[in-house]
Parts: structure tokens; sequence; C-alpha cells
């Protein structure tokens, strides 16, 4: 029996024959299922022979009265549609950045029966020791910006990688355990900034170009595997 078939039955268990009902001139669920997997056939970016990349962050987005006759069964279809992606994903040897999150949005320009799926890759991102705080961020001469996240940024620098050794950690497939080195001089002339790459396997880019070693200002996009980080720089 197929992955979409045992979805269908675990579904008919969960939703009443009323309940059921309603659903057929609307938005099916095993329908979403079946674009969820799309999406990420999609998306697929190669990382190597048996291993590729997809994203991790879905939106699905509907009606108002398919958001709200979905809204109605919480959160076991969420969890029902998260299983189906997550055995899809390891059927074809997918890769996730992080997480997986699912969540379903209202469209005004979508009518009854129909909905799109939107998905973007975010990383989650970490530094060893206490929660950072906003005070923390606002007295430091720069921060990095990641997926909405803010990481204060002093000298003498900080070192980003997806390893345990790394000051700044980023769960990210497409980053090597020590990628980047984003130093920061201060002195009588002001803090200068600038990226240097370790070695890593897929390089960095900065505003969109590929570099070894740059200076860079604020406003800056230092871009390592699937996972940008900009620079913001304290204006005195």
């Amino acid at each position: 029996m197929g992955g979409l078939q045992r979805f269908e039955q675990r579904l008919e268990q969960m939703i009443s024959g009323a309940f059921a009902r309603t659903f057929r001139s609307a938005v099916q669920p095993v329908e979403i299922s079946a674009a969820l997997a799309r999406e990420v056939d999609n998306s697929a970016q190669i990382l190597s022979r048996d291993r590729r990349l997809v994203p991790n962050d879905f939106h699905v987005e509907l009606s108002a009265p398919d958001h709200e006759r979905l809204s109605a069964l919480g959160g076991t279809l969420r969890s029902e549609l998260l299983g189906q992606l997550k055995d899809h994903a390891a059927a074809q040897s997918y890769v996730f950045t992080g997480p997986v999150d699912l969540t379903f949005d209202v469209a005004d320009d979508l009518t009854v029966g129909r909905f799109r799926v939107r998905s973007q890759t975010l990383s989650r991102v970490s530094q060893p020791g206490p929660e950072i705080t906003d005070t923390q961020v606002r007295r430091a001469p720069a921060y990095l910006e990641v997926n909405g996240e803010r990481l204060p940024l002093a000298a003498p620098g900080v070192v980003v990688g997806r390893g345990n050794d790394a000051d700044l950690r980023v769960n990210d497939p497409g980053v090597s355990r020590r990628h980047v080195e984003v130093r920061v001089v201060s002195d009588s002339a002001g803090d200068r900034i600038s990226v240097h790459d370790l070695g890593s396997t897929n390089g960095v880019l900065v505003n969109g170009k590929r570099v070894e070693n740059a200076a860079v200002a604020d406003g800056a996009e230092i871009r390592i595997g699937n996972t940008t980080l900009t620079l913001h720089q304290r204006q005195d």
C-alpha cells in the first residue's frame, strides 16, 4: 500500500463522515500532501551523488473557507502532513537544513478548492554560552542577522561553521565545519570588518560575488551554503 493511501485511511479515521463530506468541493488534505512532495522534488539541490538539499519551512496558502475547515482538525493534520513529507524525503535521500515546519495561511486571492505551497530554506543558528540579550546586541559595534536572529559581533570576530568548535554554529549541510571567519578590528579609526574563507568546500559569497578575503560594510550579505548572514554595523 502506498504512502498516500495510508494517509487517506488515517484521515478517514480522524474525520467524521459528515465533516469529510464538506471536503468534496474543497481542498483535500491528500492533495496538500502530494503538493508538498512535489515542492521538495522541484526544489532539491544536489549536495553529492547520494544527498540532495531541500527546503525545511513550508507555507500552505488557502482560501478563508478552506483554512477554517482545515483548522478544525487542529494539530493532527499538520503532524500527518509533516510525517508524510519526512517519509518522502527519506525515501529520496533528501536532506533538510534544519527542523521542518509547516503553517497554514489565508490568501485572499484564492477561491475554495484552490491552494498553493511556498517553501524556503531556514538554517538554525546558535552560539555557545548564555542566551544573547537585546542589550548585548545594541552595545556591540556590529551584529549579524540570520533568519531573523541577531547575533552580536565584536573584536576579534567569530568563526562561522557547522562544527561544534565554531563560534557561530549553522545547521546547514552546505556549510563546512569551519567555513568562514568574520574578523573585527577596532582602533581609533573605528571598527573594520572583513570576511575570510577558511578553505570551505562551497566557498563564500559577498553580495553575490565569490571571495576568499574581503572587507565588508554595513548591509553586506554573506552567503555560505544555503544560509545568508546580513551585516549590520553601528553608525557613530
